[in-house]
């Protein structure tokens, strides 16, 4: 009758590695703060948004944006018929151009009294 013992022993021997197995995947020790909480230390920033009296910037309650009305109407109309003006390129750096050929090498003068490609000697100059 150790036969179910041994059983419940091999199942609470498993349960205890898995769990210290997974301890390691804890990230609890690099949490610790030597605070209260993790935000606390921000009384002063909260207390200065909280009596804020716009937190918009200026600009933002600017209602008279600056607009072109003939290119909005030119924009609206071929989104009407659905044409399109292909784009220009925006690009101001060669980043983005094709790579340019390798420039052509001219070939290395012979030496004196080497061979040229036909096979006879190189001319003295």
């Amino acid at each position: 009758m150790y036969r179910p013992k041994t059983k419940r022993v091999r199942a609470l021997a498993a349960a205890v590695a898995l769990s210290a197995l997974l301890t390691g995947c804890s990230d609890l020790y690099w949490a610790h703060r030597e605070t209260i909480g993790a935000a606390s230390g921000d009384a002063i920033a909260a207390n200065e948004a909280t009596q804020m009296v716009d937190p918009w910037p200026p600009n933002s309650g600017n209602k008279h944006i600056a607009y072109n009305g003939q290119k909005m109407q030119v924009a609206v109309e071929r989104y009407r018929t659905g044409t399109t003006v292909p784009p220009i390129s925006a690009v101001t750096s060669d980043a983005a151009a094709p790579p340019a050929a390798p420039p052509q090498l001219a070939p290395p003068p012979a030496a004196p009294g080497a061979a040229n490609s036909v096979g006879a000697p190189a001319a003295s100059q």
